[in-house]
């Protein structure tokens, strides 16, 4: 019996050391210290998982990231805005926030962007603001992206003008998706809602004028209006 006791007890010390040993690993693994600041200045912040995962940088002009790929950061001389790069669980950007704003020659030349991106892909919602040369714009679009990872190999050479030559061509034929809706207010002041086919073609486009002439187009595949429709003039004209 004296045997048995002091196994039993040899046994559930055993125990209660892993029980006791597990729970020590798991608050140390989940505890966060907090740090409180009346104000700090950075040029970039890097948001990680415990594991060390990217998820979010946050940073001025100067410190912008690269495209991030299964957690390779691929450089971007293209990029030169401030803002928010968001990052998907495995390490991979998936949207982002940009902005700025500056005078250039006396012109102002200003915009902002939001973005959410498809799974390895370009974006398939943005929301876009801007101003060039005195012409405004404010848009919200929805895009069709293949089911194809992006040429990330092509990322690298963004800034080139052989990079950029080939990303028009790609974009010119549809290899990179489409846009698919186009919502908002043009640079003469019209405000738009523009519907296209799974080619990126315009096939429906409702518009009201600045000067509040109204219309709803539909084209044919070579962006030819068939039919437009407008209000009637007994509809326009003032009641007595």
């Amino acid at each position: 019996m004296a045997n048995g006791a002091r196994t039993t007890q040899w046994i559930l010390g055993i125990l209660t050391g892993l029980v006791l040993g597990q729970i020590a690993w798991v608050g140390a693994a989940t505890a966060r210290k907090t740090a409180t600041f009346d104000e700090i200045d950075v040029q970039r912040i890097n948001v990680r998982e415990p594991d060390g995962t990217l998820r979010m940088v946050i940073s001025n002009s100067h410190a912008a990231p690269g495209t991030f790929v299964r957690g390779r950061e691929i450089a971007r001389p293209d990029r030169r805005d401030a803002g928010f790069l968001f990052i998907n669980d495995e390490g991979t950007e998936n949207g982002g926030l940009i902005f700025g704003g500056r005078k250039v020659d006396g012109r102002i030349e200003q915009g902002g962007h939001l973005s959410f991106d498809q799974y390895e892909q370009d974006q398939v919602i943005s929301l876009d603001q801007g101003e060039s040369n005195g012409e405004r714009h404010a848009t919200l679009t929805f895009s069709d992206r293949p089911d194809t990872p992006l040429p990330w190999n092509l990322m690298a050479r963004m800034g080139t003008p052989e990079g950029r030559a080939e990303l028009v061509k790609m974009q010119a034929a549809g290899s990179l998706g489409v846009q698919r809706v186009r919502l908002g207010k043009t640079s003469e002041r019209s405000s738009v809602l523009e519907l296209k086919d799974a080619a990126g073609r315009p096939r429906l486009v409702l518009k009201v004028a600045a000067d509040g002439a109204a219309t709803v187009d539909f084209l044919d595949e070579t962006g030819k209006v068939v039919r437009s429709l407008t209000p009637r003039a007994e509809d326009t004209a003032p009641s007595r």
